[in-house]
């Protein structure tokens, strides 16, 4: 009897022992990016939080910089399911839109600045303010938190290498109208690309900043050298690619993507007179499923870790301010950036007006 009452009080305190320590077992929180402990990072509400679920993403970036982005995230916190979207950023507007009652996707990466102001507008956008927010310049945010510009994207002219050279190829816009680019110009197809209603749009403005017309019939001349409209960005490189056209109008950063990664023959020419600089942003979509893990993409996006290897790897020019020039890679230190002049809030309001007047009485014709 003796021996079975010992036996039990064993079996009992091994077992109290085994509770006791799994209950006191040191339970490691996921911490965001670097940049979450600075002042502002309390209001992030991720730090110590675990991160698993699900995380839906409307995206315009490149295979390649969603490929490597979302593999780095996924590194970091590997118990979150990114499930990820990619169409046109105008595109992303109107699916937004649509699904403003019953939001599908939580977080909108990749976005003109026109777009995000337009979605803001519409009250489409979460209000939110992260802990990198005063290194972003108040021309490159909106001013209630609802976007952020992630990076600088320098729109310019682009060209096949094997034909043309940097000094063979259109120096400026307005060359571009000349009869030598007669039917030699691939254009991506214009209302379903952010990148592409910016450049049209940028174009009326540059023309005059107080009326269309001049605008309008200077993309009257430019429809006229064009060859084709690419369905999608995969189009238009397959065109050029194959020399169908010589010359586009497209961002330095995809252009560069393609060069260095993808061995495509393609170069740039950054116009003389400047060129449109998109800030090209990212926001949380109002009234998602899946918002602290949002949160948590939006902190590591930003990360000035990640930001300088994006520069490095993806040819991204960052939007914060606090990066040293030193940190960064030898093709951006060799970038001249001039920019046109660009009221972007008139761009914002007037740009589907514009969009819809040239694919009416423009393209159509």
């Amino acid at each position: 009897m003796k021996k079975k009452s010992l036996l039990l009080f064993l079996l009992v305190f091994v077992l109290v022992t085994v509770v006791v320590a799994a209950c006191g077992k040191d339970k490691t929180p996921v911490s965001g990016p670097s940049d979450e402990k600075s002042p502002d990072a309390g209001e992030t509400g991720t730090e110590e939080k675990e991160a698993s679920g699900n995380l839906v993403i409307y995206t315009a970036r490149d295979e390649s910089v969603v490929e490597q982005v979302v593999g780095m995230f996924n590194d970091k916190y590997p118990d979150v399911q990114v499930d990820v979207l990619t169409m046109g950023a105008q595109q992303i507007l109107e699916r937004t839109r649509g699904e403003k009652a019953n939001p599908q996707a939580d977080f909108w990466w990749g976005g003109t600045q026109s777009a995000l102001m337009v979605a803001a507008n519409e009250d489409l956008l979460e209000s939110y303010k992260p802990s990198f927010d005063a290194s972003i310049a108040a021309d490159h945010k909106d001013a209630e938190g609802r976007w952020y510009g992630e990076m600088l994207l320098p729109e310019v002219i682009m060209i096949n290498s094997d034909v043309l050279t940097k000094e063979t190829g259109p120096q400026d816009w307005d060359e571009l109208l000349d009869a030598e680019w007669k039917d030699k110009i691939i254009i991506r197809g214009v209302l379903a690309s952010g990148t592409m209603r910016t450049i049209y749009s940028s174009m009326i403005y540059r023309q005059d900043a107080t009326s269309p017309d001049k605008g309008y019939a200077w993309l009257e001349k430019l429809n006229a050298n064009t060859k084709d409209y690419a369905q999608d960005p995969t189009n238009l490189y397959l065109k050029l690619a194959r020399q169908e056209g010589t010359v586009s109008l497209w961002n330095l950063q995809d252009i560069l993507l393609q060069k260095e990664l993808n061995n495509q023959p393609f170069d740039y020419i950054y116009p003389t007179s400047g060129a449109p600089i998109l800030v090209d942003g990212v926001a949380m979509i109002k009234g998602s499923k899946n918002q602290d893990n949002a949160k948590l993409f939006y902190e590591f996006l930003f990360d000035k870790e990640v930001r300088v290897t994006l520069a490095e790897d993806l040819f991204q020019i960052p939007t914060r301010t606090d990066i040293s020039a030193g940190d960064m890679p030898a093709w951006y230190k060799d970038l001249d950036l001039k920019p046109l002049d660009m009221d972007w809030t008139l761009l914002a309001e007037k740009e589907a007006e514009w969009m819809q007047y040239w694919d009416e009485r423009i393209k159509s014709n």
